[in-house]
């Protein structure tokens, strides 16, 4: 069983920026973030192998940017100019297969980072 810790978050202006972490207590192949506004379904943000290759959302594009650390086993999500859009609870999610991508099934989900973006 891997266990997900997340920090970061909160309630900052639109265009401001924010960074997310994500820690796993083991070695994962892909870590991705995903979000959920309220009344919303859950979507995929983006997402980073373990070499390093990252994919995004159309909505991420250009804004995000999911970041290793020097600590292997901890990840960034880098999220510049925001908009109130982006608002939601954002959760990292983590498996060991070698498939990364926002699609398929994550084993693992860390307990989720509020972001609030409004004037």
């Amino acid at each position: 069983q891997v266990q997900l810790t997340e920090s970061g978050g909160g309630e900052v202006q639109p265009g401001w920026a924010v960074r997310l972490s994500c820690t796993a207590s083991a070695y994962v192949n892909c870590v991705a973030w995903f979000r959920q506004a309220p009344g919303k379904e859950r979507e995929g943000v983006a997402s980073i192998s373990a070499g390093g290759w990252d994919t995004y959302a159309n909505s991420a594009k250009g804004r995000f940017t999911a970041l290793k650390d020097s600590n292997e086993n901890t990840v960034h999500l880098q999220m510049n100019d925001l908009k109130p859009e982006d608002t939601g609870m954002y959760f990292c999610a983590a498996r060991r297969s070698l498939h990364c991508g926002l699609g398929g099934t994550f084993d693992w989900w860390g307990q989720g980072s509020q972001v609030t973006v409004s004037s």
